[in-house]
């Protein structure tokens, strides 16, 4: 007869320590496992289970099989007796345990019987009682180890979901499930047990394996389709390499209609002179003012330059915001505000009233006859200030100054924030002879031989251009490679039609293309099962800096649901998040190319103005995309390499190009003021 410490022993073996052994086993992603079954003092191991034979049907009734053989020959259970029947693997039905484990007392214990009789044995009643609890043990096993492995996934479903509370429902089909009188009862009772936060509803399927398969294949043709149409889509956005020497070329030809007198108008890459004729050379010395402006936020910095063998740069500012409404009301408003602000600066450092050089980063297109001369030729980047294209601003900056009669300028560089760049790394190594920007907007300059420069008198030595080449694509030069999502960003932009070469690169468009992309897919179905958040709709939602975000995440992609939720898709998938992240790699991908192709015409332009096999050159570079996103750098420098193969560019990050590379390209002014060279 089974007492009852041997029946707590057996419960305790194939229950509770299973249960908390297969949750370090799943999480550990093991298919075998190895379970120790302890009968008094016996102890016989199943090498090797699989989780299946531990829970499954086939298995179940073998289990019940060997334990009955087991307390048969230690004398617990039918007098110490076996049958052959008994003995024959197989011969103990998983079905025998259903009809034992009847919710009648009575009728599951004549069940047992008549069992344990065709089984040739002649069975007491506590026979029949110990047969059915072995039969509950087994089961109950068999439930809770199911119900610890659902509860494994569960968790990870919920953690992929970063969801506090998770809302469910469960398929469930099987013989065991759908006929064992308590498995479906223990298993989810358990299931609720082990994920308290977890609200779970289990439905039972009809017919799984006829109207399930069809289904199967139902789906899976739909997701193939979905599929194709979206791969279809992104391809539009993928550049082959023929395309990117295409750009190359291209951009090459604009360069070269630039450049001339005679063409200049002719193409939309302006090559704009800048009257920076010379590097740094470490001599610079002095105190300079500089002013940075070129988005909705702008710097006014004092930066102390002192020569000698260990050249040193101190730096001192401050940040003010430009209100919306002062980017978009009168010049006079505009430039007054910027005068306040760089009062305030002087008051700040205790230099009310001083007169100092100014190197202002101006980083607008802009037509100079002279250093200190800039003709704005118009405004990008959100500014809309009336009465200012078409005329000097460093005029509308001094206009100002004298309204506010605070303080005073000596002299004033207008600097392009590429140059700035340039300089700033051109302080560190002399071989930068090339500033790139690619941040809110994107730019490049380079150092081009005077004679080249057709716009300037002269033939000696050389001058940086500042290529504006954000406007290259203007004249349609771009159009075979824009897509429907370009054109419907450049569409709802302050300038359709104008800087399109920008508008496929920089900073401040790419989330506008994403977000385009998203909407399609959305109103396509192939996304967030077609349900369109109205924060989604929002122009300027999709912030550039969730690009590099998305891309930088785990696999878990906990930052990419954490910014879906922000834009109100709060019932997105896994599958959602990943076609998501593919999108924002795809874009910032083609940004990338896009901006090494142009660079590599830029370089291999002048490695053929100096008749060289192999040029060696720097570029110095600036802006939060290329410094940020984690891919950027990486494809950009692929593709010049690839493009420009005779070209070994090195690239220096610029340390504030726009503050300390104006006072730079001011004291080299000044410095040639001094030596009567300017």
């Amino acid at each position: 007869m089974m007492s009852l410490s041997l029946q707590r022993k057996l419960m305790n073996s194939l229950t509770k320590k299973p249960v908390m052994h297969i949750q370090t086993c799943f999480h550990a992603s093991s298919s075998d496992i190895l379970v120790c079954l302890r009968l008094q003092d016996v102890c016989f191991l199943v090498l090797a289970c699989r989780f299946e034979k531990m829970i499954s049907g086939m298995y179940m009734g073998e289990l019940v099989r060997l334990i009955l053989v087991k307390l048969a020959r230690d004398q617990m259970v039918f007098q110490g007796k076996t049958t052959p029947e008994l003995l024959t693997t197989g011969r103990f039905s998983t079905s025998y345990i259903y009809t034992i484990e009847t919710d009648k007392d009575e009728e599951g214990l004549a069940n047992a019987d008549k069992v344990l009789r065709d089984l040739g044995l002649n069975p007491s009643a506590e026979d029949c009682k110990a047969t059915r609890r072995v039969c509950q043990i087994v089961s109950t096993r068999a439930a809770r180890l199911c119900a610890a492995a659902l509860a494994a996934v569960l968790r990870q479903i919920r953690d992929n979901k970063a969801a506090e509370r998770l809302r469910i429902t469960i398929g469930a089909d099987g013989s065991v499930y759908k006929t064992h009188p308590g498995f479906s009862r223990r298993l989810q009772k358990m299931v609720r047990r082990l994920v308290p936060d977890c609200d779970v509803r289990f439905l039972q399927s009809p017919c799984g394996s006829g109207k399930g398969a069809a289904m199967v294949t139902a789906v899976a043709y739909r997701l193939a389709a979905q599929q194709a149409e979206r791969q279809r889509i992104l391809d539009t956005l993928r550049l082959s390499r023929e395309q990117l020497l295409e750009v190359k070329r291209r951009m090459t030809d604009g360069i070269v209609l630039g450049l001339s007198k005679q063409t200049h108008e002719q193409t939309s890459v302006k090559m704009l002179p800048t009257y920076v004729r010379s590097t740094p050379d470490g001599t610079e010395n002095g105190d300079f003012l500089a002013l940075d402006l070129g988005g909705s936020s702008f710097r006014v910095l004092l930066v102390r330059l002192r020569s000698g063998k260990r050249h040193k740069v101190d730096m001192h500012q401050k940040i003010y915001t430009i209100p919306q409404e002062t980017m978009q009301g009168t010049g006079e408003e505009l430039f007054d505000h910027i005068v306040q602000c760089i009062a305030d600066f002087l008051e700040y450092m205790g230099m009310r009233g001083a007169s100092l050089p100014l190197g202002f980063t101006f980083s607008f297109p802009c037509n100079q006859s002279k250093l200190d001369e800039g003709i704005l030729l118009k405004w990008t980047k959100g500014f809309k200030a009336s009465d200012c294209e078409g005329k000097d601003v460093v005029m509308l900056l001094k206009e100002a100054i004298q309204r506010k009669q605070e303080f005073d300028l000596n002299f004033v560089a207008v600097v392009n924030d590429t140059v700035g760049t340039m300089m700033t790394c051109g302080y560190e190594d002399p071989k930068c002879e090339v500033g790139l920007i690619v941040g809110t907007g994107t730019n490049a300059c380079y150092m081009e031989e005077m004679h080249n420069v057709e716009l300037v008198e002269g033939n000696e030595g050389l001058m940086c251009v500042n290529v504006e080449w954000g406007a290259f694509g203007d004249f349609g030069e771009l159009d075979d490679f824009c897509t429907q999502f370009d054109r419907s960003v450049d569409d709802c932009s302050n300038y359709p039609g104008k800087q399109r070469y920008e508008k496929m690169i920089s900073g401040m468009y790419l989330g506008e293309i994403v977000r385009n992309v998203l909407i399609d897919f959305t109103s396509k179905g192939l996304l967030f099962r077609g349900k369109m958040s109205e924060r989604l709709k929002s122009r300027g939602i999709f912030e550039t800096k969730f690009l590099a975000q998305i891309e930088s995440d785990r696999l878990a992609m906990r930052q990419v649901r954490s910014i879906l939720q922000h834009l109100g898709l709060t019932g997105s998938t896994c599958d959602d998040s990943v076609l998501v992240k593919e999108v924002c790699s795809v874009v910032a991908r083609r940004a990338a190319q896009l901006c090494g192709a142009g660079l590599a015409a830029v370089v291999d332009r002048m490695r053929q103005n100096r008749n060289q096999n192999q040029l060696d050159i720097t570029v110095g570079v600036d802006g939060t995309l290329y410094k940020t996103h984690p891919h950027f750098s990486s494809i950009m420098q692929e593709t010049l390499q690839d493009l420009a193969p005779q070209c070994r560019v090195t690239f220096l990050k610029s340390e504030d190009g726009s503050g300390k590379g104006a006072a730079l390209i001011t004291a080299v002014a000044c410095r040639g003021n001094n030596q009567g060279q300017h």
